[in-house]
């Protein structure tokens, strides 16, 4: 949909479960080449999830300030997991050898340096807060965040069990993350689906690949492709 209506995309391309900054290197890299190949002097980012933290790595940490026009965060851990918090209690030898069946399994689906052990631990409140002082927004970028929810954590079946895990231990969420993390600066709002079932962190990236619902309403999303395009559309607005 954006292609069609004229926006050049670039896709960041980091591992799953590669650690923050493994994949702001990625970021970096792939950034630097597009932009050298377009002739483009800055890029407007819209990161979903980690990817988020991650391109506010490489914008603060990484000196890509001068790049980077815009940073749209959607349902970014910006404020870490009281979940995680608990998750990493569990005895250091047990989470690393989750760690190693996980990490193997995403080395399959394509990773080139999974870490899910170290993500993990960089999703904890305590981190998150360092990671927050020591990546402060860039002047010169402008900031957006997003939040969306599901009804309860059945409304998608294949975030069921970490949502019914989150949703006890924090509330609300669209699967992995809260609104109250997502939250950062500019917050636009709580994504809600057109429907009764909310929007969950697959939605997010459409990964069923079609709408929520067939009917419009003023009141919840019918299609997230819309949601980009007007995001897009926003920035464009803004001359950004």
């Amino acid at each position: 949909m954006l292609t069609e209506q004229g926006a050049t995309i670039l896709y960041g391309n980091q591992d799953s479960w590669g650690s923050i900054e493994v994949n702001a290197v990625v970021l970096k890299e792939n950034l630097d080449k597009f932009i050298m190949e377009t002739n483009f002097e800055k890029v407007n980012i819209i990161a979903h999830s980690k990817g988020g933290i991650e391109a506010r790595y490489m914008i603060s940490t990484l000196g890509m300030a001068g790049k980077v026009a815009s940073l749209t965060t959607i349902a970014t851990i910006h404020n870490g997991s009281k979940t995680m918090d608990l998750l990493c209690k569990l005895p250091t030898w047990l989470f690393k050898i989750a760690a190693k069946f996980v990490n193997f399994f995403f080395k399959i689906l394509g990773d080139s340096k999974p870490d899910f052990h170290t993500a993990c631990t960089q999703f904890t409140t305590s981190h998150m807060k360092s990671f927050n002082d020591h990546n402060p927004d860039a002047p010169d970028v402008y900031y957006q965040s997003y939040a969306a929810v599901l009804k309860s954590p059945f409304s998608d079946i294949l975030m069921l069990l970490p949502s019914s895990i989150v949703w006890l231990i924090e509330g609300e969420n669209d699967g992995l993350v809260t609104p109250s993390s997502a939250t950062w600066t500019n917050f636009k709002g709580i994504l809600r689906g057109a429907t009764h079932r909310g929007i969950s962190h697959a939605d997010e990236v459409d990964a069923r690949r079609m709408n929520f619902t067939r009917r419009t309403s003023d009141n919840g999303v019918s299609d997230i492709r819309k949601v980009y395009s007007e995001i897009v559309f926003g920035l464009q607005q803004m001359g950004l």
